[in-house]
């Protein structure tokens, strides 16, 4: 079983917005998986199902995303779970816009919700896919940035990004972190 979460914010405030790509790439896991049910376990909104020939939890932590470490600790503890077990999806602002990367473990860059599972989990060492959404334009804060919902094109490179992802959640389960690297952190 490998659990999949994707970080983002709870509420239709924040539907859409490029702070929850990790949402939008469990949702298209979700219909991939053939997700029928959610249910609410552990601070999570979760599914259950296959991806390929991969049992999998799909995850939305339903805590504000600085909070994200409590529902995923509790999801690995209930399904019996490790790190080495766990992908966790986010958005990145260091990564250009549409471009999506696989990793394993690493800092958290300033991510709340990354530093919050770092925290839970006493571990840096687990399976990211990584969304770019880039830097915000002039001086736009960052926070209003990545909380605003992409219009335009951004949103259609948005859209793309968040499919690729799945494809590259996908490929990981099937090929391992080193070879989606090759596959996904190309240029």
């Amino acid at each position: 079983m490998v659990l999949i979460v994707g970080l983002g914010n709870p509420g239709k405030e924040y539907e859409g917005t490029r702070h929850n790509a990790g949402f939008s790439v469990i949702d298209e896991l979700g219909e991939r998986a053939r997700v029928t049910y959610w249910k609410l376990r552990g601070g999570a909104l979760v599914g259950e199902g296959k991806l390929g020939g991969n049992d999998v939890v799909l995850a939305k932590p339903q805590s504000f995303m600085n909070l994200s470490g409590g529902p995923v600790k509790a999801l690995l503890a209930h399904y019996g779970a490790t790190p080495d077990d766990l992908i966790v999806v986010h958005d990145e602002m260091d990564i250009e816009p549409g471009t999506v990367r696989v990793k394993m473990g690493g800092g958290h860059a300033g991510h709340n919700g990354l530093r919050s599972i770092i925290d839970k989990l006493g571990t840096r060492d687990w399976k990211r896919v990584r969304v770019g959404v880039g830097h915000p334009p002039g001086r736009m804060d960052a926070a209003t940035y990545v909380l605003n919902v992409p219009r335009g094109d951004d949103a259609e490179e948005f859209a793309a990004a968040t499919e690729r992802a799945a494809e590259a959640v996908e490929f990981l389960l099937d090929h391992g972190v080193e070879k989606a690297q090759q596959e996904f952190n190309r240029s």
